[in-house]
């Protein structure tokens, strides 16, 4: 199912992302492995891995009023985290929560290795 749009959760979040394509080498290709992200999510809202209800950090229900999550792997052990959020029974947007690298992935979602 398409997205009629995406949004980021906040501005601070899309100041965040626009800034990447202004850094280092790094931060442009994650920039642009986001951007194709994106695209996918845009056409495909569902194309992620849903995260299930009872692991979705408390924080993220609270701070963003959010009840589905779901996962984006990006190259180099990146996610982007989304949530899906329809404004009537037919238009669906997908909002950008945050992309994070693996270390602080799985500290948000509490995962030891």
């Amino acid at each position: 199912m398409e997205a009629k749009e995406i949004k980021f959760r906040d501005e601070k979040a899309k100041l965040r992302y626009n800034k990447l394509f202004r850094g280092r080498y790094e931060e442009r290709e994650l920039g642009n492995n986001i951007e194709k992200a994106l695209v996918n999510i845009k056409s495909n809202v569902y194309c992620g891995i849903q995260i299930p209800k009872k692991l979705i950090p408390k924080a993220y229900s609270k701070n963003y009023k959010i009840n589905n999550l779901w996962k984006y792997n990006l190259p180099n052990g990146w996610r982007l985290l989304y949530s899906i959020q329809s404004l009537n029974k037919i238009t669906i947007i997908a909002v950008i929560i945050e992309y994070l690298d693996h270390k602080n992935y799985e500290k948000r979602f509490s995962y030891f290795v």
